[in-house]
């Protein structure tokens, strides 16, 4: 269900959007490509005297990781088509191989925010590093299923998407029913059989 109209009249001044697509390789990795940009809703006058038309990227930078079956980075690339400073900007991007080796389940926003804070990188790439973990894990979700079923029920390991949101609650209805198993009843209700 979409948000209500506004009650009041307004105008767009700006509109960010994320892209990340995610690719299987040929090779067994896998790529993670993600897209940040950011338009204005009005044109305004650039420092050079030229005008920024509305609607032209004012922000258009893409970062690359390639990662492993078990979620590390063995490379990453990072570009940049637009930015209000550009080389100062554009200056940035080889910083940003020092993703590799990070793993992006294991406190990955953290270790991004540790390294690349501040005026160690640039604030838009590292935003949209941080939509690389949850898009990762829709990425191999297939594989992932795939593998418990080879495996059968008889795993110890608690599948790691459990108490990650809200709805995979290991106390939940849908833990209950999919994951029976690992489910959790909460206190005052019975285990459902």
């Amino acid at each position: 269900m979409p948000l209500p109209p506004p009650d009041v009249s307004r105008e767009l001044l700006h509109t960010r959007t994320l892209r990340v697509d995610a690719y299987a390789r040929d090779d067994g990795l896998w790529d993670l490509d993600a897209e940040l940009v950011d338009v204005k809703g009005y044109d305004f006058p650039r420092e050079n005297g030229t005008v920024h038309k509305m609607g032209d990227p004012v922000h258009r930078m893409h970062l690359r990781v390639t990662i492993d079956n078990d979620f590390t980075i063995t490379a990453a690339q990072a570009a940049y088509d637009a930015a209000p400073f550009n080389e100062n900007c554009f200056s940035i991007a080889p910083a940003y191989q020092q993703l590799v080796g990070l793993n992006l389940l294991r406190r990955f926003r953290n270790a991004v925010k540790e390294r690349f804070g501040r005026a160690a990188g640039c604030t838009h790439l590292t935003e949209l590093s941080h939509l690389l973990p949850t898009v990762a894990v829709q990425c191999m979700a297939g594989r992932m299923r795939e593998e418990r079923a080879r495996g059968g029920e008889q795993s110890d390991k608690k599948p790691f998407e459990l108490d990650g949101c809200h709805a995979l609650r290991v106390d939940g209805p849908v833990a209950a029913k999919h994951y029976p198993k690992w489910y959790v009843a909460p206190e005052g209700r019975a285990k459902r059989e």
